[in-house]
């Protein structure tokens, strides 16, 4: 297999300049790998400890004018064995996927839901950014990736407020535990007597739930039946919850009034936006690269995931809500195709402005609203990102 250098020690195949060509992408972006700084964000409440962290990391954090609590350092800056990240004064994200959360202008009071959750950084971040009212719920269809969520909001202890559920995003259909409290106790219905209710959380799951939850698996090792709440908080709504209740489904026309304030939907993609990602196949195996990136099937397939993720995100935000889809992907079938099919098919749907984007470094996508980040023209990863709103029904 021939190989293109686009520097002079990252080499590509041919078969991934064609690809990136048919998507008028330059490949040249790949050779910025070497440049390209890594990215935290500092917890709240940690700015006096600056000067500690840069201590610790032998090098000084530059401020990220345009993204409020984020600093860039050099790429070679290793953070993961640090104190601060340790003891969860700060936690790795890159810029771009800090910009697509701070699209959804998520004030307290909040329910959010992160369809696509792990590994759990952008988790993080929405839960930072609630504060201490509302509720977020991170599904994921990966069992041990949504566990790494898990250990993250521990780790930072934000898990309060939050609810962590294994499912398929495309189907998940559960509305946010404390809007059903709330419901029910308008209805009265709290003065039932309950058994069984869940109590506080712990990582002890009760003999009958794990035979149960064993059972569901064995019997469909590669279909997820039912959702599997695998963490929540004191404050999340599920405590006081029965089972019934905790998974009680409701209609489309309820979910304009009690479904999610705001919805994040960072979708499985080629993540061919990641240079670091891709910086990986060289390890793999630029066969593997083929296999998972540059099958026309397999892209097929995900871009029919991609639209039922979405569609599904949507039909669970409320009237007035706000949703934010995005990709790591830089092709255009990916991002821009997928919503414009999904804008035919959702009259409700209303593509919006990002508010800030005229400060941040990005450019415009192909459908005008959308932005799309660049290694080259924003330092960061690549990543696309679109904005959409619930308009009410009549």
């Amino acid at each position: 297999m021939m190989m293109m250098n686009t520097s002079s020690n990252f080499p590509l195949p041919d078969a991934f300049i064609k690809f990136l060509e048919e998507n008028g992408l330059d490949p040249s972006i790949y050779a910025s790998r070497d440049s390209l700084p890594r990215y935290i964000r500092l917890k709240p409440g940690r700015e006096a400890k600056i000067d500690e962290i840069e201590a610790e990391f032998q090098c000084k954090l530059s401020e990220v004018g345009w993204l409020p609590s984020f600093y860039s350092l050099p790429t070679h800056v290793q953070i993961a064995n640090s104190k601060a990240y340790q003891e969860g004064k700060v936690y790795g994200i890159d810029a771009a996927s800090g910009a697509a959360v701070q699209a959804l202008n998520i004030v307290p009071g909040d329910h959010v839901l992160d369809l696509c959750a792990a590994p759990g950084a952008k988790l993080c971040m929405v839960l930072d950014l609630l504060g201490d009212s509302g509720s977020v719920t991170g599904v994921d269809v990966a069992r041990h990736r949504l566990a790494a969520c898990r250990t993250m909001v521990q780790k930072y202890a934000l898990g309060d407020r939050c609810r962590l559920l294994v499912a398929d995003g495309t189907s998940f259909s559960l509305i946010p535990s404390i809007v059903l409290a709330a419901t029910k106790l308008l209805n009265g219905s709290t003065l039932e007597k309950k058994v069984d209710v869940f109590k506080e959380w712990t990582s002890k799951r009760p003999w009958k739930e794990r035979k149960r939850a064993e059972k569901a698996r064995a019997a469909s090792p590669l279909q997820i039946l039912e959702p599997e709440l695998i963490f929540y908080g004191q404050h999340s709504g599920v405590i006081g919850c029965t089972r019934d209740e905790l998974y009680q489904t409701v209609s489309d026309d309820e979910l304009y009034t009690c479904g999610y304030d705001k919805v994040l939907v960072d979708a499985e993609c080629t993540h061919d936006g990641s240079i670091r990602h891709v910086q990986k196949f060289e390890n793999w195996g630029w066969q593997t690269l083929q296999r998972r990136v540059l099958d026309a099937e397999r892209t097929d397939d995900l871009t029919n995931l991609q639209f039922r993720l979405l569609s599904n995100g949507f039909r669970l935000l409320k009237a007035g809500g706000s949703l934010i889809y995005s990709t790591c992907s830089l092709t255009v079938a990916q991002n821009e195709e997928v919503i414009e099919r999904f804008l035919l098919e959702n009259s409700s749907a209303e593509l919006q402005e990002i508010d800030d984007f005229r400060s941040w470094p990005c450019k415009s996508g192909q459908v005008p609203k959308t932005l799309r980040f660049d290694p080259v023209t924003s330092q960061t990863s690549g990543l696309f990102v679109a904005k959409f709103t619930k308009s009410p029904t009549f």
